[in-house]
């Protein structure tokens, strides 16, 4: 007898073993505590650029929203319920953007590339939620001589550093626009048929999380560089950290660092139309 899908369960490949357990979906019997997993040390790092550059990262439906400030992310999580304790580390590169589609409109930022360290994660994200995650080492937050330092790399290549310096203990700004959350592409290539598409759809994850706690916030003087590769060093995904690192820096925009406990785990993930 040959197995039926559930309705109202989550399934991923290979689907034969039945439905996936994963950062939205535990395992029978297994409580999850979204007020209290993971604990996340963020380190962020902001610069201007050149507007007419980054729109053309955009996809189609999208337009710069204020000012061309790119965001990096570096995102180092402990104790995940989901993974039974475990952690990973996560990069988000963002911008602020607005999105004008046949039915719906939103402001926020623009989820360009998620880099993470772990393939569950990836493969979740991908999969359920439309995150672009790439894989990458990212090596664990470092302090030194009063900055906070995040570096990734890939096979031995180094393509990227971050740090915050000048610590202060007081909360960033907050944002001068109003968000209604982060949106990201998600996108399908179609088997068998090169260069069609099965599935392109824009993603959102709603603003806000009520299951996060900030404990403590700190404000510095961020600096970003990407290191441009060859496709020696960054075979598939070279084009993304020179895209990337083609960007000027024009003005550096401040950084900050949050430890908070916690996470919606964009659960409340939606698509636009």
């Amino acid at each position: 007898m040959t197995y039926r899908f559930e309705p109202g369960r989550t399934y991923r490949m290979p689907t034969h073993f039945g439905p996936q357990p994963g950062p939205r979906q535990q395992p029978d019997g297994v409580a999850r505590d979204w007020k209290h997993s993971p604990r996340t040390f963020t380190v962020s790092a902001s610069f201007l650029t050149d507007a007419a550059r980054l729109e053309r990262h955009l996809p189609e439906g999208f337009a710069l929203a204020g000012e061309p400030v790119m965001t990096v992310d570096f995102h180092y999580m402990t104790g995940i319920d989901w993974l039974a304790g475990r952690g990973y580390n996560m990069i988000f590169v963002s911008w602020p953007a607005a999105f004008t589609g046949r039915q719906d409109k939103a402001i926020g930022k623009f989820l360009a590339v998620i880099w993470e360290n772990l393939a569950d994660p990836i493969i979740a994200g991908r999969d359920e939620i439309g995150h672009p995650k790439l894989y990458a080492e990212i090596e664990e937050p470092r302090l030194w001589d009063g900055a906070q330092i995040g570096v990734a790399g890939w096979m031995g290549f180094r393509f990227l550093d971050v740090t915050v310096s000048e610590l202060r203990d007081e909360a960033p700004s907050p944002a001068k626009t109003p968000s209604d959350g982060t949106m990201m592409l998600k996108y399908v290539p179609r088997t068998g048929t090169r260069g069609e598409t099965d599935l392109q759809q824009v993603t959102i994850t709603p603003a806000g999380d009520p299951d996060m706690t900030i404990e403590r916030q700190q404000t510095g003087v961020s600096a970003v560089r990407f290191h441009r590769a060859s496709g020696s060093d960054l075979p598939t995904m070279h084009h993304v950290v020179n895209a990337l690192a083609d960007l000027p820096v024009i003005e550096a925009r401040g950084g900050s660092l949050t430890h908070s406990y916690g996470s919606k785990w964009s659960r409340d993930q939606r698509v636009l139309v």
